[in-house]
C-alpha cells in the first residue's frame, strides 16, 4: 500500500473591516482599563472586530477564497470543506455549507468542528486523516470566528483579550512522506471546563450565552499542557525541538507564547507572534498566524513548523509539518 500524507499548498486569511486600538476599545466600550494595563498583561495592541454585514461565514469564505488562490486551486477540485468555529452563523446548517455554496464548490463533504481554540488543529487532524484514506484529494481547513458577540463588554478582565477573524488552509494528497503533516496529536479534558466556557447555549439557557474564563487557572494549564502535547508530537515524528524552524502558536496572551517556548526550548525568534495585532481569535488564530508567516517570507518550502493549541474544554493539540 502507498502511504500518504496531506500537504499544504496555500493559506489565507481575512480579518474584519473595523481595528480598534487598546484606547480605542476603553473609550467606545466605556472600559475601565488602558493600552499600557492591557499590553503589560497580555501584549495585544489592536483587535478587529465584525461589523453587522461580517459573519464567521463571510469571513471563512473570504480566507478561504485566498487560500485557494495562493495554492492556484479551482473550487471544484475541493472535495472536503471542514471549519473550526466556537461562533456559526446558525444552529443549523453548518458554517461549511455556506462556504460551500458561496465558493462554487460542487458536491463534497462539508461539515463544522468545535473544540474553541484548538478547533483548527482538531479539524486539521481530521482532513489529514480523511485525505490519507482516499476520503478526498483536496481539502480546505477553515478557522473563523466572530468571537467578540460572546463577550461580556462589562467584564474588562476578558473583553480586552478577543478579536474577529478567519484563516485558512488547502491541503492536497501526496505520496511524498517527506512532506505534509508528520504528526497531530490532540487531547482534552472535561474536568476543566467551568475554567474556559460561556454561561449559556442552545439546550440549556435558549441563549448564545457569554464567555467566563478564569485567567490564572486558564494561564498555569495551558503553559503545562502546550509544552507536554508540542514534545508528544515531536517525539512521535523522530524529531527534536532544535529542529523546528517555526513555532505557531495559538495567540492567546502574549506572556503564555513566551513561558510556552522558554520551556520547550525554542528561541523567541522563531516563534510566530501576532497576538498584538488581532488578540485571541480562538479557531483561528492558528491559521492567521500561519498565513501571516508564509505571505511574509518567514516560513518557506522546506521548513519544519510546529502549530500548537488549547481552548475550552479543556482541549489542546500540536502538529508537526514539514512545509
Amino acid at each position: 500500500m502507498t502511504m500518504r500524507r496531506s500537504a499544504i499548498i496555500g493559506t489565507g486569511s481575512v480579518l474584519p473591516k473595523t481595528r480598534l486600538s487598546n484606547d480605542e476599545l476603553a473609550q467606545n466600550y466605556h472600559i475601565d482599563t488602558s493600552d499600557a494595563w492591557i499590553v503589560e498583561r497580555t501584549g495585544i495592541r489592536f483587535r478587529h472586530i465584525a461589523d453587522s454585514d461580517e459573519t464567521t461565514g463571510t469571513l471563512a469564505t473570504e480566507a478561504a477564497r485566498r487560500a485557494l488562490k495562493n495554492a492556484n486551486v479551482a473550487p471544484e477540485e475541493v472535495g472536503l470543506i471542514i471549519v473550526a468555529t466556537t461562533t456559526p452563523d446558525y444552529t443549523l446548517p453548518a458554517t461549511a455549507m455556506s462556504v460551500q455554496a458561496d465558493l462554487g464548490v460542487g458536491d463534497c463533504i462539508a461539515f463544522d468542528v468545535q473544540a474553541v481554540c484548538s478547533g483548527f488543529l482538531y479539524a486539521l487532524s481530521v482532513a489529514d486523516s480523511m485525505l490519507r484514506t482516499d476520503s478526498a484529494k483536496v481539502a480546505l481547513v477553515i478557522g473563523a470566528e466572530t468571537f467578540t458577540r460572546l463577550l461580556n463588554w462589562e467584564d474588562r478582565t476578558t473583553c480586552v483579550l478577543f478579536g474577529d477573524g478567519a484563516g485558512a488552509v488547502v491541503l492536497r494528497q501526496t505520496d511524498d512522506v517527506e512532506k505534509g503533516i508528520q504528526t497531530v496529536k490532540l487531547h482534552a479534558d472535561g474536568r476543566y471546563k467551568d475554567l474556559l466556557c460561556s454561561d449559556g447555549g442552545v439546550s440549556t439557557t435558549g441563549t448564545v450565552g457569554k464567555l467566563l474564563m478564569k485567567g490564572r487557572e486558564v494561564f498555569r494549564h495551558a503553559v503545562t499542557n502546550l509544552v507536554s502535547v508540542t514534545e508528544e508530537a515531536l517525539t512521535a515524528s523522530g524529531f527534536s525541538a532544535s529542529q523546528v524552524d517555526w513555532v505557531v502558536p495559538h495567540q492567546a496572551n502574549a506572556r503564555i507564547l513566551s513561558a510556552t517556548a522558554q520551556k520547550l526550548g525554542v528561541p523567541s525568534e522563531q516563534v510566530v507572534m501576532t497576538v498584538d495585532r488581532h488578540a485571541n481569535t480562538a479557531a483561528a488564530s492558528v491559521p492567521l498566524a500561519l498565513d501571516a508567516a508564509v505571505q511574509d517570507g518567514r516560513i518557506k518550502p522546506g521548513d519544519l513548523v510546529v502549530l500548537e493549541a488549547m481552548g475550552g474544554g479543556f482541549t489542546w493539540g500540536a502538529a508537526v509539518i514539514r512545509f
